[in-house]
């Protein structure tokens, strides 16, 4: 496990975009499923009566909106830097982390750089993003909702190694320094019988069709909202006057059969994933469940605190 400390920045666009190896966009499907694990005051930011959506710019400006609610907190160098970004690549020959896996190393990584302490709800805001293979990013504000600035460790890579050579030893993980360890044979035998995920064929393309099988979803899925709320405008447009309104409903309509034979095709898609999982050659163990991580229904906004 090599743990990264990356140069502080006033930007968390280009931290979330690094994290997902994407650009940060606000017309991408829900990205909860990457997010393994948060701050504890972030229930506090989202309405109980609205459903949620979040995008990675919802992510970013949720990150963002300490700097401007407090214009005047620096910290001790009198620097405006606050987004903190920390990233763990496991060894390539690691075994595949299972999600709890994941989000204990983020809480773990947030405790000992000072991000996240034990009982502190209204402390600064950070995210754990598990959106590349082997790859863990954590990033946090360092600006607390108090205005003031979160105090880090004085040698904080130090313990941040620390604190990924325990990891190693209680996850059964490679270790990157130099010589034998003699923990790590007994700690890769505990864990060689652990029911974990396996990498495979089957395993990969089980959790391809569960997300194709949210994104088709006709009651719950984010396609089939919008194809509602398409509908509903060509339906308002085609009461309108005939000088400018049938037309566009026209449009809309064509537009909404469009994304439903879009949905039609991912469903046709998700049924045909696991039976090809089934028929490839593998060894004789019966397919991996499908892991879905279903996130919230379409429709909610971030709830914010103007200070």
């Amino acid at each position: 496990m090599i743990i990264r400390i990356h140069e502080r920045g006033i930007d968390p666009n280009e931290a979330v975009a690094e994290a997902l190896d994407r650009p940060v966009s606000t017309r991408e499907g829900p990205t909860d499923h990457t997010v393994v694990a948060h701050w504890p005051g972030l229930d506090h930011y989202t309405l109980d009566d609205e459903q949620r959506t979040w995008t990675s710019a919802d992510w970013a400006e949720h990150l963002d909106d300490p700097i401007w609610q407090h214009p005047f907190a620096a910290s001790p160098h009198g620097d405006r830097r606050a987004i903190c970004h920390v990233s763990v690549r496991l060894h390539p020959d690691d075994r595949d982390l299972t999600g709890p896996e994941w989000a204990e190393i983020a809480h773990r990584i947030a405790r000992t750089a000072g991000i996240q302490r034990p009982g502190d709800d209204h402390g600064c805001r950070w995210i754990a993003v598990q959106a590349q293979p082997g790859r863990l990013d954590l990033l946090a504000n360092l600006i607390r909702s108090d205005g003031s600035w979160t105090t880090q460790p004085y040698q904080l890579h130090k313990a941040l190694a620390a604190e990924s050579r325990r990891m190693e030893a209680e996850l059964g993980l490679i270790s990157p320094r130099t010589g034998p360890d003699p923990q790590q044979a007994v700690q890769q035998a505990r864990f060689a019988g652990r029911p974990t995920r396996q990498a495979d064929t089957a395993d990969a393309t089980a959790q391809l069709a569960g997300l194709l099988r949210q994104l088709a979803d006709e009651r719950t899925g984010p396609l089939s909202t919008v194809r509602g709320l398409v509908e509903h405008a060509a339906h308002r447009l085609d009461r309108l006057p005939a000088a400018y309104g049938p037309d566009s409903a026209h449009q809309l309509e064509l537009i909404a059969r469009c994304l439903h034979g879009i949905q039609q095709d991912l469903d046709s898609m998700a049924a045909a994933l696991p039976a090809a999982a089934r028929t490839a050659p593998a060894r004789p163990t019966p397919p991996a469940p499908t892991v879905t991580v279903a996130p919230g229904p379409p429709g909610t906004r971030l709830a914010r605190r103007h200070v």
